[in-house]
């Protein structure tokens, strides 16, 4: 019941001006920031981990942030569930088109890590072309139902359980549907290697060096951005990555995670710190959380 109720408040914030969303986003943020003792300490001790060059005060006004950030994007959901298409195009932008109409037509990995903007990105695009991507089920059935009914509002994309595999999404990429990936949590100890990010070994998927290996894909980076205010967001191409796949498989998962950590330390407030990248431990080291 209290998810249908959060729903139909959501439901009914499509109602409201851009400009609302920032301000609404900033004070449930700072609520969540002060209530959610466990996904604050998990955030914090991220924040530590990859950012210790940082006082103390600083990751805490950041993680703040990041919680005001998180908050306005789900927030902002009501216009991508809900919304007309010409609001949604309103909402974001596209930018680089020219990098993503230069590989068009073949095998395409859209490389997407975990920004607060991730879905907004995934919907726009969504009103440009079909794609594929592989999503995580949530435990409450009723979001779980309301975020694939939003995902799927447009064209006719391709979305599989992680329990099915990847051979669906290569299939649905060899038939022209470029894949939306995702390739920054920490799913367990399966198809990963320990490589650095932010200079912490990391369990990281080896997905997208094995799927380029196996489809000739080219992987274009894909980054959605948050921006100040009620200005919306930008969801970028960037040049697709030239000599990939690399040497090896670990070179391939380096390359990714130092290409992820890059584009964090341009908007760190907008990475998803609250989830437990760095659960997953070498044998021997004790857990973070």
């Amino acid at each position: 019941m209290l998810t249908r109720c959060a729903l139909a408040f959501l439901w009914l914030l499509r109602l409201l001006p851009l400009a609302w969303f920032a301000a609404l986003g900033r004070g449930l943020g700072t609520l969540l920031f002060a209530l959610g003792r466990e996904r604050r300490r998990v955030c914090l001790i991220n924040l530590a981990r990859c950012l210790p060059e940082l006082a103390q005060g600083e990751r805490r006004a950041l993680a703040r942030r990041h919680f005001q950030a998180f908050a306005r994007a789900f927030l902002e959901r009501a216009i991508l569930w809900w919304g007309s298409p010409a609001r949604i195009r309103q909402l974001v932008r596209i930018e680089g088109r020219e990098h993503f109409e230069a590989v068009r037509g073949g095998p395409l990995i859209l490389l997407a890590p975990h920004f607060v903007g991730l879905d907004m990105g995934w919907t726009r695009l969504a009103l440009e072309f079909d794609m594929v991507s592989i999503y995580s089920r949530q435990k409450n059935e009723v979001f779980n139902a309301a975020l694939l009914a939003g995902r799927r509002r447009f064209g006719a994309p391709t979305l599989l359980s992680r329990q099915q595999g990847v051979r669906p999404a290569l299939r649905a990429m060899q038939a022209g549907q470029p894949f939306y990936y995702l390739p920054d949590m920490d799913y367990g100890q399966r198809d990963t290697i320990f490589v650095p990010f932010f200079g912490v070994e990391a369990a990281t998927i080896t997905g997208v060096s094995r799927l380029a290996r196996m489809s000739g894909a080219r992987v274009l980076p894909c980054i959605s951005r948050m921006l100040p205010g009620g200005a919306g967001y930008v969801v970028r191409f960037l040049p697709a990555w030239e000599n990939y796949p690399g040497a090896s498989i670990e070179a391939d998962t380096r390359r990714m995670n130092a290409f992820v950590e890059e584009q964090v330390r341009q908007m760190p407030e907008q990475y998803l710190w609250v989830h437990k990248r760095f659960k997953t431990r070498p044998p021997g080291e004790a857990p973070w959380y």
